[in-house]
């Protein structure tokens, strides 16, 4: 027999947190979340979405043992941008059993319904930079820390609950080239030339977020803004995104394009691949999981790029070519072997076909569900 729990004690919240852990106990392609920011997520003075956000949380119990676990959040901001009322499904994990997986959904259908609405969709975040996605393919790859791992039964499980396909996302590898691509640079410092921009990065990173965070949000936001599930960043959110990245951001690994009014107009930012100090600290920060991270930040062998934006007014006018061209160049200096994309829709083509330029495998595929429950 299976019971539903609401959580909504500490212990709830630490049993809904831990519960990864003990599925992928060994797996060595999983990537928890670091502990203490996954339980500030669930609580509402450490969690600023949760302003825009109704939030709701379960776990499965049979013989008083967790056996699975979702969420549902209602995200205010994009139900009023799409003009749909939608609730999604987040932090799904299950064992292989779909009577556990049916009585989860059950609940959260029952709670969306409740509460007006009519679509459920997932898994997706708080907003875009939250874990999204289900794996449909590359369950032998190593997780990025930035997106999610999970067991190729959860489709099985998913799909007998009901949900269809609604988009896919496709991941690269993208290795690292042997030389640098004249071709490229000469395009950039064209592509410069052309339309009066300069390229600024950082040299003191404090000092370069707190000048230059309001127009990051501001590029973000005008060049994603049409994408499948994006939110607007309210300035709590902004705030509290800093500061979760605060500790893996480099400052070799940011750069950004202004044109001649210091206006941003475009920026790509990485970040050192985390993937393995995650994996072998299970999540946890202290004792040794803190100097695991500062080291592979320090002198890692392989980057995540976790956001390549171009203002609209400059897509298609080769200003990519300036930030493909400093990654060519940064990943030859600075020895890495290679590099991750972030998620990229399956029918964007103007963003995959910019990775022409070097050698790299499809290697990952994620997929959003969703069904109508009016």
């Amino acid at each position: 027999m299976v019971e539903i729990k609401e959580v909504s004690t500490k212990k709830d919240i630490k049993r809904f947190v831990n519960f990864p852990h003990k599925l992928y106990k060994n797996n060595p392609h999983f990537v928890p979340f670091l502990n203490i920011d996954e339980v500030n997520k669930f609580n509402p003075k450490k969690n600023e979405s949760f302003d825009d956000c109704i939030v709701k949380c379960y776990i499965a119990l049979r013989d008083k043992k967790v056996v699975g676990r979702v969420a549902g959040i209602i995200q205010k901001l994009y139900n009023e941008k799409t003009n749909q009322k939608r609730v999604r499904f987040s932090r799904f994990d299950c064992i292989d059993d779909v009577e556990v997986s049916n009585a989860l959904f059950s609940t959260l259908e029952k709670w969306a319904k409740e509460n007006g609405m009519e679509i459920i969709h997932g898994p997706m975040g708080y907003n875009d930079l939250d874990r999204e996605g289900l794996l449909i393919e590359g369950f032998d790859q190593l997780s990025t820390f930035e997106e999610q791992y999970n067991y190729e039964y959860y489709q099985k499980l998913i799909e007998a609950y009901g949900f269809k396909k609604e988009v896919d996302w496709i991941e690269y590898k993208i290795f690292a080239p042997k030389e640098i691509n004249e071709r490229v640079d000469k395009i950039a410092e064209a592509v410069k030339k052309r339309y009066d921009l300069k390229v600024v990065k950082p040299t003191n990173l404090k000092k370069f977020i707190k000048e230059y965070k309001d127009q990051f949000f501001d590029t973000l936001d005008a060049a994603y803004s049409k994408l499948y599930g994006v939110v607007p960043f309210s300035d709590k959110v902004k705030k509290a995104v800093i500061q979760q990245f605060n500790l893996i951001l480099n400052k070799d690994y940011i750069l950004t394009v202004f044109d001649k009014n210091d206006k941003m107009v475009a920026f790509g930012l990485a970040f050192p691949s985390l993937s393995k100090s995650v994996n072998k600290s299970k999540g946890k920060l202290f004792p040794l999981g803190i100097f695991r991270i500062l080291k592979q930040i320090k002198a890692p062998n392989s980057i995540d790029l976790g956001l390549i934006a171009v203002r609209p007014e400059y897509q298609n006018k080769g200003v990519n070519a300036i930030i493909l061209s400093y990654l060519i160049n940064g990943m030859i200096e600075k020895n890495i072997e290679y590099a991750e994309t972030n998620l990229m829709l399956e029918y964007n083509s103007k963003v995959q076909t910019q990775w022409d330029l070097f050698e790299y495998i499809q290697h990952k595929k994620r997929r959003c569900y969703v069904k109508n429950i009016k």
